[in-house]
C-alpha cells in the first residue's frame, strides 16, 4: 500500500515537473532566440513586453491603472494592516539570522 502511494506521487511529482520544463524551456527559446528572425506572433509579444516594461519603469507601477485599481489595492492594504499588524506591506521583508 505504501509502495502505490509512493509510485502514486512519483508519477504526480514527475508528470508536474515535466510540464513545468516544457513551459520554461518553450519561453526560455522564444526570448533567447536573437539569431534567427521571429515568427510575427512571438515577435509582437516580445515588443509589447518590452514596452509594457519600459512603461511601468517610468510609471514606478502598473501601467494604465485607474482610480479602480488603486481604491481596490488601499482597501487590500487596509484589510491585511488589521490582519497582520503594522509596517509596509508593499515591501518584501527582510529577515535577520543571528
Amino acid at each position: 500500500m505504501i509502495l502505490r502511494q509512493i509510485l502514486r506521487l512519483s508519477s504526480v511529482f514527475h508528470s508536474a515537473v515535466s510540464v513545468q520544463l516544457r513551459r520554461n524551456i518553450g519561453l526560455s527559446a522564444i526570448v533567447f532566440n536573437k539569431t534567427k528572425e521571429l515568427d510575427p506572433v512571438q515577435k509582437l509579444f516580445l515588443d509589447k513586453i518590452r514596452e509594457y516594461n519600459t512603461k511601468s519603469k517610468q510609471a514606478g507601477g502598473p501601467v494604465d491603472a485607474g482610480p479602480d485599481f488603486q481604491k481596490d489595492m488601499n482597501e487590500s492594504l487596509a484589510r491585511l494592516q488589521r490582519a497582520y499588524g503594522e509596517g509596509d506591506l508593499t515591501k518584501f521583508p527582510e529577515f535577520k539570522f543571528e
